[in-house]
């Protein structure tokens, strides 16, 4: 009531003070924990989601068009999720909740759509609601154009499911029921359940176990996409009205398995059957797929009234034989791309093949694709009916088995560009006889599946600085191959060759400037992979126009002991600017200098140059002759140490320097100003720990500077505010726990780009490199996902805006308060209560526990020097014999024949204090010296004070842990009590016998003062005892 009123106001001044602090402090990244990208799309992939984000009414929601949801989590939308962006017209929610087969951990999951969730935005063009457990179609507001409902369980469309989108253009609906998302049957199209989309031009119905094309279909398709369902008749009346299609795939539909990567039913015998009329009315085609389908051979008729075709594919047929023979290419005038991709014959390769004819009809062929057909010879009887083609530019020929190939056959062809045979058996020239037009010779082979799976990719080379082969006119790729040597009559009538690929042979031949003399136009050569014997001076010379040379992945040379390989021809090689020498694990005997005025870029990553400059000065000057050189890779060269005059002896007009992936430790950062043109400088993948040893150089050039996947932990103010030009820096995946304004000074503001991401920075309340960041947070890529935090323990792993490090409370201090406050709290309320209920019980709980402590039996002992005596005399007086003993031998011998060394003893009738009680005297007496010396005549009956006095001194030995009983028997018959025996054999220097021959009385005396002054301890026998000794 009362409270709640007065505590509420109170509350509001409390937000509106701590809003105002926010703004004072800076603004936080508007969209979090999304990011804002440029065209207005706001990204929230892959942050493990839950629910839509609704962001601050700060933000600029009404400049929000593209809003992508991808990757999260989310398993219900709301009706409300949307609402709050008006301008949004782009929405990816694809991969929240997938279906059970196509999740990664086959988990089920269903989402949940609310009825008014994408009504609410009304300016909705485009939703991708792909990849997730939904089984009806959700309401749609009318302005929508692209809807993507692949990879769903939605299995019914009927005219219902889109009424009222007359706007929608495109519908993809993929992969609704398939091997990888089955389902108990298939999607089932009601007729005309799309024939209210009068816009539709795409539809794509791929993977769906359909048997039937969808009947009614909207006569404005352009796009119709059918492939790999189950359809296996088509007839004209199936796609009936459809005159304005441009691209119909129908592949895949009627398989042959012997070529699948993935689950296949074989097509059923004399299938598919298609009507010789079915695409006559479809005058627009331009695109066809008939891939996949088991065609053995080609009507004609199929391609009547096509004549706008310009795209045919019909890969992974049975058509081996028939493009030797069929005349179904004759009107195809407008043809531009063909593909007859894996077409083979199985278990068979055939020695020759030559095409049909009707191959010539197709003069406006820009591209076929011939590869995995296997044949293996080529000459110009295979190829003859394209040499008229004046338009072709791009053959495949690749993966074919063919061991034999005229090359020279390319010269006949006008506007070719680029021919691929990699992947065969070529091993060198050719000289093959004409031979008639039959694929005949058939040779077995047996394959797998496997076999004709595409080549990988290439191992990285050179290819980020090399010229692109794709704007050269006449390229040859005959990578992959057998070939173990180059001779110059494989490339006889190829002068007009730009560019040639043979990497991934088996080269090993030494060049020596012979090799390549027909091509004398030659610009690109790729020689990577091989074995290649540099040695000679005049290596590649024959190509007076070469420009790019890759040598890298040539290694075994050079790893051969004691043989030299020579560099000298890159002297000589005038136009060269782009040379490879990576990954040869260069270490030594090679030239001592490299020397070109024309080389522009050099890669010579993955060598050993850190061994070649340990060797002296030998090869220091290696790079210093290239003086035109721009670009040089130096990564993975095991440098564990960089010297500045190494860096003197690099070219001057170096831009572009890369020291990647090597083990530098420190780097002497003034050296830079040995290379003053230097622009870009990668360091990443060492192992530098600080930024230190100065700063960047004043009057650098430096734009670009990568020390990410360092372990740099410390940066030392002003380290980058002297390189006035640097504009992008990368410190990412490091050990950073602070980004500072004062590393940078006033070069912050100018920054480009300046990623921080994966350093696992501290986010303390009150971090400094918050400010900082949200200053530059438009250079930060970024900055709300992948900037995260490295400590405390709870945050760790999370965003750095997972809360407001400015305004929240050291959690630290915060603790401790919390402590104290509890604390004094529980001493206020506790201590009054405590002392009115049981004040005297726990009074005398304390000193009960006091005396219990062990400080306390060591206080006692605590001044045992300071004892006033040093032996408490314990006799019988009513025996007079031990008792003159005790006054005239005993006392004379130890007070006053020691001198200076005199003991001080306790006797009963001499010292102890009148008028206190017996018990007080003995037990004053008995902790008041070091030693009890109980003098006794005999040990079979002991009473009285001998008694009182012995048990005193147990307890004394329970409470101090000391043993202080010394024993002195005047009788022989003394000696035979067991608890004298007992003790001579645990303390046998604590019991003494008086002797009655004189000789003997001095040792007594001797061993008795050493008894009284020293511990115990030190006389018990180890063998037998724990006790004491212990300690």
């Amino acid at each position: 009531g009362f409270c709640r009123s007065a505590l509420h106001p109170l509350s509001l001044l409390v937000q509106a003070i701590v809003l105002a602090m926010t703004l004072a402090l800076g603004t936080l990244p508007a969209f979090l924990p999304c990011e804002l990208q440029p065209h207005g799309l706001v990204n929230c992939n892959w942050l493990f989601l839950k629910s839509v984000p609704h962001f601050s009414m700060a933000a600029p929601r009404g400049n929000v068009t593209s809003l992508s949801l991808s990757s999260n989590r989310i398993h219900h939308l709301h009706d409300s999720d949307f609402a709050h962006l008006p301008s949004l017209r782009h929405l990816n929610l694809k991969w929240n909740c997938p279906p059970v087969g196509l999740s990664p951990m086959h988990f089920p999951c269903h989402m949940t759509i609310e009825p008014s969730t994408f009504l609410a935005v009304p300016t909705l063009e485009e939703l991708n609601l792909s990849y997730n457990n939904i089984m009806t179609v959700p309401a749609l507001p009318k302005s929508l154009i692209s809807l993507s409902l692949s990879h769903t369980n939605i299995l019914m469309l009927d005219s219902a499911s889109l009424a009222g989108l007359h706007a929608l253009r495109f519908l993809f609906m993929d992969g609704n029921c398939y091997y990888k998302n089955p389902c108990r049957q298939a999607l089932e199209v009601a007729p005309g359940a799309l024939l209210g989309l009068g816009n539709l031009t795409h539809l794509s119905l791929k993977y769906n176990n359909l048997t039937v094309v969808p009947r009614n279909l909207p006569s404005s398709l352009e796009y119709l996409l059918l492939s790999y369902n189950r359809i296996v008749k088509l007839a004209p009346e199936d796609l009936a009205n459809l005159t304005a299609l441009r691209v119909l795939d129908v592949g895949g539909n009627c398989r042959r398995c012997d070529h699948a990567p993935n689950p296949c039913m074989e097509c059923p015998r004399h299938f598919p059957q298609l009507h010789p009329n079915t695409f006559s009315h479809l005058s627009r085609l331009e695109g066809l797929v008939l891939k996949d389908s088991s065609l053995s051979w080609l009507n004609a008729s199929w391609f009547r009234g096509l004549g706008n075709l310009r795209v045919l594919d019909l890969s992974e047929n049975f058509l081996y034989k028939c493009i030797t023979k069929t005349k179904a290419f004759q009107g195809l005038t407008q043809l531009r791309k063909l593909n007859l991709s894996f077409n083979y014959q199985k278990r068979v390769s055939f020695a020759h093949l030559s095409l049909a004819p009707s191959f010539g009809s197709l003069v406006a062929l820009k591209e076929l694709d011939m590869h995995g057909i296997f044949f293996r010879s080529l000459d110009e009887t295979t190829l003859r009916p394209l040499a008229r083609l004046p338009m072709l530019q791009t053959l495949r020929l690749q993966m074919n088995f063919i061991n034999q190939a005229q090359l020279g056959i390319f010269r006949a062809f006008p506007g070719l560009r680029y021919v691929d045979l990699s992947d065969n058996r070529i091993s060198g020239a050719s000289e093959l006889t004409a031979t008639m037009g039959e694929a005949d010779g058939g040779e077995k082979v047996w394959l797998q599946p496997g076999d004709l799976a595409p080549a990988p990719v290439d191992t990285p080379s050179s290819e980020d600085f090399k010229p692109n082969c794709s704007t050269l006119n006449f390229t040859l790729d005959l990578s992959r191959n057998n070939l173990v040597t180059v001779q110059p009559e494989m490339f006889a009538q190829l002068s007009h060759l730009q560019c040639l690929r043979l990497s991934h042979n088996c080269i090993s031949q030494a060049v020596n400037g012979s090799q390549f003399l027909p091509l004398t136009g030659l610009q690109v050569l790729d020689l990577s992979h091989n074995k290649l014997d540099l040695y000679h001076e005049h290596s590649f010379t024959e190509l007076p126009r070469l420009e790019a040379l890759d040598l890298s992945y040539n290694s075994q040379p050079f790893g051969m002991q004691g043989v030299g390989h020579n560099f000298s021809f890159v002297a000589h090689l005038r136009t060269l600017r782009h040379l490879s020498l990576a990954h040869n694990n260069i270490h030594s005997q090679v030239s001592q200098q490299l020397c070109s005025t024309s080389l522009r870029a050099l890669d010579f990553s993955g060598n050993a140059l850190g061994h070649m400059w340990a060797e002296g000065d030998l090869y220091l000057h290696f790079f210093q002759g290239l003086s035109g050189l721009i670009w040089l890779d130096l990564s993975q060269n095991r440098l564990h140490t960089l010297l500045p005059q190494t860096l003197r002896n690099l070219p001057k007009s170096l831009q572009v320097l890369r020291l990647r992936d090597n083990y530098l430790a420190y780097f002497k950062w003034w050296s830079l100003h040995f290379l003053p043109k230097l622009e870009v400088l990668n360091l990443a993948g060492n192992q530098l720990k600080a930024l230190t040893n100065g700063s960047l150089p004043a009057g650098t050039r430096l734009r670009r500077l990568d020390v990410s996947c360092n372990s740099i932990s410390f940066v030392a103010p002003g380290f980058f505010s002297k390189a006035k030009e640097l504009r992008e820096l990368n410190l990412s995946t490091n050990a950073l726990k602070t980004v500072d304004h004062s590393w940078f000074g006033p070069l912050a503001s100018a920054l480009q780009i300046l990623d921080v991401s994966a350093n696992p920075l501290h986010c303390a309340c009150g971090a400094a490199f918050m400010d900082f960041l949200l200053e530059v947070q438009a250079a930060v890529p970024g900055l709300p996902s992948r900037v995260k935090c490295g400590s405390p323990g709870q945050l760790q792993g999370l965003s750095i805006f997972a809360q407001d490090l400015r305004l929240c409370l050291d959690e630290a201090l915060s603790w401790d308060c919390f402590a104290l406050s509890l604390l004094a709290v529980a001493l206020g309320l506790g201590v009054p209560m405590l002392h009115h209920l049981c004040g005297w019980d726990l009074w005398y709980c304390f000193h009960l526990c006091l005396a219990w402590l062990p400080w306390r039996g060591r206080q006692s002992g605590r001044g045992e020097d300071a004892l006033p005596y040093d032996a408490f005399v314990v006799f019988d007086k009513t025996q007079s014999a031990v008792a003159d003993w005790v006054y005239n031998e005993l006392r004379g011998q130890l007070e006053e024949c020691r001198g200076r060394w005199a003991l001080r003893l306790c006797l009963e009738e001499r010292d102890w204090l009148p008028g206190k009680t017996l018990f007080e005297n003995l037990w004053a007496s008995v902790y008041g010296s070091r030693k009890t010396l109980f003098v006794l005549a005999h040990t079979d009956r002991v009473s009285g004070l001998l008694r009182a006095s012995f048990l005193l001194a147990q307890q004394r030995l329970l409470e101090d842990r000391k043993d202080v009983v010394v024993l002195v028997i005047l009788s022989p018959d003394g000696r035979r009590s067991r608890y004298v025996r007992l003790r001579q054999r645990l303390c046998r220097q604590s019991v003494l016998l008086w002797p009655h021959q004189p000789s003997g009385q001095r040792s007594f005396w001797a061993q008795l003062g050493m008894a009284l002054t020293r511990d115990n301890h030190h006389f018990y026998n180890r063998n037998f005892c724990q006790g004491p000794t212990a300690e």
